[in-house]
């Protein structure tokens, strides 16, 4: 559970290469995330083009990092699934076991959001060239951070209500 305290918003990262067991361990556990009706809607693109990544970079005013980082996850869903309206809330599990795992293993990651944005839906869609039955939730750059920062302290006990 250290991760879940340590993990932070990573966007500067070193040019180290990630190792392609690193990548599949986060995917390990993106995989491993809940779902409605164990319907596990994920597909993932894994970029490390630097052409793409720049491209990526542009899919929204905040995907900047994209374009420095060694490696991007884009995390997808299935449209045709039993409990489609849920989808996104799953992809959003997956999206949090990925990040965790990334930091557990010394890298650094940021979510950034595609989804439900249709015009950044659909220019992510173009430059991967995904089939019409997968839709694109998030960019996930992911790399070595150039430097360590600590997570905000967001607790505030005054959002707990007992009854």
């Amino acid at each position: 559970m250290n991760s879940i305290f340590h993990r932070t918003s990573v966007r500067n990262f070193s040019d180290k290469r990630v190792e392609e067991e690193k990548i599949i361990k986060i995917l390990q556990a993106a995989m491993a995330a809940p779902s409605a009706g164990n319907q596990q809607p994920w597909e993932f693109y894994v970029v490390r083009d630097k052409k793409t990544l720049e491209q990526l970079s542009q899919s929204s005013p905040y995907a900047g990092s994209t374009k420095e980082a060694p490696v991007a996850i884009v995390a997808c869903y299935r449209k045709a699934i039993t409990f489609p309206e849920y989808a996104q809330i799953d992809l959003s599990i997956a999206v949090e076991n990925l990040m965790l795992e990334a930091d557990e293993l010394g890298l650094g990651t940021v979510l950034l959001g595609i989804a439900p944005l249709v015009e950044r839906m659909n220019h992510v869609r173009h430059i991967l060239n995904i089939p019409n039955d997968l839709e694109a939730f998030a960019i996930i750059p992911c790399g070595y951070p150039l430097k360590e920062t600590k997570q905000q302290e967001r607790f505030e006990e005054s959002r707990i209500h007992f009854l």
